[in-house]
Formats: structure tokens, C-alpha cells, sequence
């Protein structure tokens, strides 16, 4: 039994570096993530078609560790800060583009909404410092 403690013991301490360095990738320099659809302020009638921007970084799947690349979080109607140290939520206001992609159908009930992008790496963390598109307001109809 000992022997089994001490296996269990040595693997949790086999992964401890490949978590430390999953986090706090360095951004690309001058990179920039935005909204290309919708803008601030613009008034929809239902569904629509979010595109996303990004430059001074490559897009690339979930689970690629290409250097100075990454994947969209689309956060819908989210007000608490981003936790640079934790994995980017999966929920129905995190939305995750994990295939690569740069532009979603989105569907959101009548009402005010506010939209951000987040750029995070293979393993769904912030890069440091965060590339993150500034917030937008729609107004959904």
C-alpha cells in the first residue's frame, strides 16, 4: 500500500511543472483582438453572426501549442474580472471556439447585452498580459 501512495505521490509531482508553465504565456507583442460584427452599440433583430479580429497573433485550435497563437472566448453579459491564473470558464457565458474560429452564430435573447473577447492559449488560460478586445454593448431586439 505504501508503495502505491508513493507512486500516486511521484506522478502528482511529475505534473506540477507542466501546470506552472500551462499558465501566463506571453502575449504576441502589439497584438490586438476585436470585434469586426457586430460594433458597440448596434441595435439586432435576433440571431447574428459575430466575427472576430485579431492581430499580431495567430488563431489556432485548442490543444495547439504553436508559439505566439491561440483561440476566441466569446464572454456574453460577463461583469467579474478575468482570473489570469485560472482556465477560462466553460458556460453559457463563456463560450469557447476551440476549432479555430473566427466567427460564431450567436443567439441571445431580447435585451441590452455586452460582449468580450478573450484570446486563450492550448490549455484555455489568459495569456499575460491578457489579449482581450474591449467590451461592446448590443441591444438585441
Amino acid at each position: 500500500m505504501k508503495v502505491m501512495r508513493w507512486i500516486a505521490l511521484l506522478i502528482a509531482l511529475t505534473c506540477l511543472p507542466f501546470a506552472a508553465c500551462a499558465q501566463g504565456k506571453p502575449a504576441g507583442k502589439d497584438a490586438l483582438l476585436y470585434f469586426v460584427w457586430p460594433q458597440n452599440g448596434a441595435v439586432i433583430k435576433g440571431g447574428f453572426w459575430a466575427r472576430f479580429g485579431l492581430r499580431n497573433m495567430g488563431v489556432t485550435h485548442a490543444g495547439d501549442n504553436y508559439a505566439n497563437s491561440g483561440h476566441h472566448h466569446l464572454f456574453i453579459d460577463v461583469n467579474e474580472p478575468l482570473n489570469p491564473n485560472e482556465p477560462i470558464p466553460q458556460d453559457k457565458s463563456h463560450l469557447h471556439f476551440g476549432a479555430g474560429q473566427t466567427e460564431a452564430r450567436i443567439e441571445l435573447p431580447p435585451g441590452k447585452h455586452t460582449l468580450q473577447l478573450v484570446l486563450g492559449d492550448a490549455d484555455h488560460f489568459p495569456f499575460k498580459p491578457p489579449v482581450v478586445s474591449q467590451k461592446i454593448t448590443i441591444t438585441v431586439r
